[in-house]
Parts: C-alpha cells; sequence; structure tokens
C-alpha cells in the first residue's frame, strides 16, 4: 500500500467569520503517485480546495497534511517556502512571466527553491537543458526557446510552458487547475497523456481538477467534490 502524501480531515473553510461554510469535508486522501481527476460544477468549492492544499489558505478548523506536514500548523513563510520546495502549481490562467523567455518562465522555480534546484540539476545537464527536456517532453521543441517571449505564444503553446514550469525539479504533488478548458478534445487528451507521463516518470503525484466529466476515465480514480463537500449538499438543499 503507498503512503499518503494527502490526508484531510474535518475540514471546514469559510472566507471570513459569520460567513457562509465553504468546504465541510470529514476525509480526503490522496496516495502517492496516484493520478486524482476532481470533478464539480463551478462553485462546488474545486479551486478553495486547491487553495488549502497547496497552503495558500488554511483551514477554519481540522487539518490538512500534505507529506506529513500539517500546514495549518505553518505561517505563512513556511508555507511559501513549503509550497516551493514540494507543490508545482499549473494555473488555469498559467500566469506565465511576460517579460521572460519561454525557457526562463520554466527555470523559475529553481530561483525560489534550492531543492527543486538540486533535483533538476540531478536529472539533467543544467537548468536549461533539463527546461528543454521537460518542453520537448510536453511537444514544445522549438530552436529559439530561450529568446521567444511567451507573449508570442499560442494558448496551447502557453499550457505546455506553464505545465513544465510546474514540473521544473519534480515536486513531489502538482496540482492543475482547469488547466485544459481552452482547449479541443483532442489536444486536451494528447496533453493529459503527456503530463501522465512525465509524473510517472519523477514519481510525481497528480491532482487534476476539472468540470469536463469526460476526462474522467483517463486517470487512476476520481472524486466528485460535491459528494464529499457537506457545505455544498447543504447550500443546494437551501
Amino acid at each position: 500500500m503507498r503512503p499518503l502524501i494527502i490526508d484531510v480531515k474535518d475540514l471546514e473553510f469559510r472566507w471570513q467569520p459569520g460567513a457562509p461554510t465553504v468546504l465541510s469535508i470529514d476525509a480526503f486522501q490522496v496516495s502517492a503517485g496516484e493520478c486524482l481527476f476532481i470533478k464539480g460544477p463551478s462553485g462546488s468549492g474545486k479551486s478553495t480546495l486547491l487553495s488549502l492544499l497547496s497552503g495558500v489558505t488554511t483551514a477554519v478548523a481540522g487539518s490538512v497534511r500534505v507529506m506529513d506536514q500539517a500546514l495549518e500548523g505553518l505561517g505563512s513563510v513556511q508555507r511559501d517556502h513549503f509550497r516551493a520546495d514540494h507543490i508545482g502549481y499549473i494555473f488555469q490562467m498559467f500566469n506565465l512571466i511576460p517579460y521572460l523567455s519561454v525557457v526562463e518562465n520554466v527555470m523559475l522555480p529553481c530561483q525560489f527553491s534550492t531543492r527543486r534546484r538540486a533535483n533538476a540539476l540531478r536529472r539533467g545537464d543544467g537548468l536549461e537543458a533539463e527546461a528543454r527536456r521537460l518542453l520537448h517532453h510536453l511537444d514544445m521543441d522549438h530552436a529559439d526557446l530561450h529568446r521567444r517571449a511567451v507573449t508570442t505564444l499560442s494558448v496551447g503553446q502557453q499550457q505546455r510552458v506553464a505545465a513544465a514550469r510546474a514540473l521544473m525539479g519534480a515536486p513531489e504533488l502538482l496540482i492543475a487547475d482547469e488547466p485544459t478548458s481552452s482547449l479541443d478534445a483532442d489536444r486536451r487528451e494528447s496533453f493529459i497523456r503527456l503530463l501522465f507521463d512525465e509524473c510517472r516518470g519523477a514519481g510525481t503525484t497528480l491532482i487534476f481538477v476539472s468540470h469536463d466529466a469526460s476526462l474522467e476515465p483517463l486517470f487512476d480514480r476520481s472524486i466528485d467534490l460535491a459528494e464529499i463537500n457537506r457545505a455544498a449538499r447543504v447550500a443546494e438543499a437551501a
């Protein structure tokens, strides 16, 4: 049996005191190396859950443990360091840095984490070589990637750069928040399979959030957040 990389118990979250509860989850667990699909309609709390798992926000009650570290027990700066060292994040809007080249964007995590820098150096012949390897594996193979600005790329190419950046330095956990929402069906499946290959090669756990249930069969396991989030069921009943 694989060890847990995520262990959530008795989670309660609301954005401010007196506000309605957004998330109320008795238990949620993810095994190391798993590729997990989380589905749910808009407003079911998917992005909020990802913020809690990455330590951007903390629970009002209960525990969120990642790699056996209770995130609620860390201060904000400690959570920032933990996230930089152990978690890659593919944002829905990609959040690439427009004044950096493609390769510079991919290497960015290594500026914030000596751990991921060391991992990247072990996996390749230098940071740029590892960045180019990831881009090539994700079907981004251009000779001028070191000079080319990300603003000149298509949406699909920007998506691949964002994924390569999140994977740089082999983080233990990769979180993807609706990263394929702007792609057609064929490109979505192709991208996800490439993502699986890289995650499995690095031993990275993938949590992939989407409202598109057609992607569900590709994953090891799926969870409907609305079914485990008591707050969503209460709001729906009201």
